[in-house]
């Protein structure tokens, strides 16, 4: 029996032993999991590390080391269906060199929890069984302590008087804040939120109700944008994509984003939010017409790409 057979083997049952579900009992979350100790098959378990490594570099060093392939686009499943499951149960952490990068980010990388290290370097040890015991009673300990931290970099948003929401760190989420709590106090003042989207949660704060009384109903599959106002005073909704690296709303999105409010009682802006002119620069000829342009690092001024609506002389005051 070959080394990587027996070492692919062994933490297919410790995952067992963990108590994770059938779903992460396989062949890639194994893999996964030797990744993270950097147990190559030459190697003995006492001799695992804790390297810092991405999804792609997980992979790279699977095919490496176990001779296994998986396709490129094999990288959402390895996060959805192992990683995920992996953070949530305490055993590895995410982006521990920097808790506020991205959820979205290509940086992001993954290391095992220092007390799981410890324990897995005591398999087949004497000391295993005790060990595991007293590790599996920890572990809601250590889940509620890695959920406080992630908690705690999160962005908090002030969407109304008195009411808070949070997002995932990140360039997005800032802007996002910015959009809730600078632009709309200028230009749509006494607006409703509906709809604030999350990078690490698609729904970040939605409105259902609100959006149906105006006639519109999103399924799941829906692409939203990334915010959404209801700008009481005119019956406007005012619909927002913020951009920190793609997504402006150009002739394609204009279309869907007609297409997914349709049925709206009330009248659709489109507008679209950039950090800065720098990066607006790189999607000038991108922004579909009769929309708007909004920057945080300006924020008391729009850009109109709407044509001879607004063709007259500025009256300086």
């Amino acid at each position: 029996m070959t080394h990587q057979y027996t070492h692919l083997q062994t933490a297919q049952r410790i995952l067992i032993e963990l108590g994770f579900p059938r779903g992460q009992q396989n062949d890639r979350s194994a893999l996964c999991l030797l990744a993270l100790l950097n147990l190559s098959p030459e190697k003995k378990w006492h001799e695992a590390e804790r390297p810092l490594i991405g999804i792609t570099p997980i992979m790279e060093w699977v095919h490496r080391f176990y001779e296994i392939a998986y396709a490129p686009n094999s990288r959402e499943t390895f996060r959805r269906h192992t990683m995920h499951q992996f953070c949530e149960a305490g055993i590895a952490l995410y982006n521990p060199d920097d808790p506020r990068r991205p959820v979205n980010s290509p940086k992001a990388v993954y290391q095992i929890e220092p007390s799981a290290l410890d324990l897995l370097k005591k398999v087949h040890s004497q000391e295993w069984q005790d060990s595991l015991k007293i590790w599996l009673a920890s572990r809601k300990t250590l889940k509620e302590r890695y959920a406080r931290e992630r908690q705690i970099n999160r962005i908090p948003v002030t969407i109304a008087k008195n009411q808070k929401i949070s997002l995932s760190p990140g360039e997005h989420s800032e802007l996002i804040r910015q959009i809730i709590e600078n632009f709309a106090s200028r230009f749509i003042p006494g607006s409703c939120l509906i709809y604030a989207g999350d990078t690490g949660e698609k729904w970040g704060y939605f409105n259902e109700e609100l959006l149906r009384q105006l006639g519109v109903r999103i399924d799941e599959h829906g692409k939203m944008p990334d915010v959404v106002f209801h700008f009481i005073e005119k019956n406007w909704l005012i619909v927002v994509e913020s951009v920190t690296s793609h997504g402006p709303v150009d002739g394609k999105r204009h279309a869907e984003l007609a297409n997914l409010f349709a049925d709206s009682s009330a009248g659709i802006v489109y507008v679209t939010a950039f950090p800065n002119r720098s990066i607006m620069g790189r999607y000038l000829g991108d922004i579909a017409w009769e929309t708007e342009v909004w920057v945080a690092d300006a924020p008391t001024h729009l850009i109109h790409f709407n044509g001879s609506r607004f063709l007259g002389p500025y009256v300086e005051k």
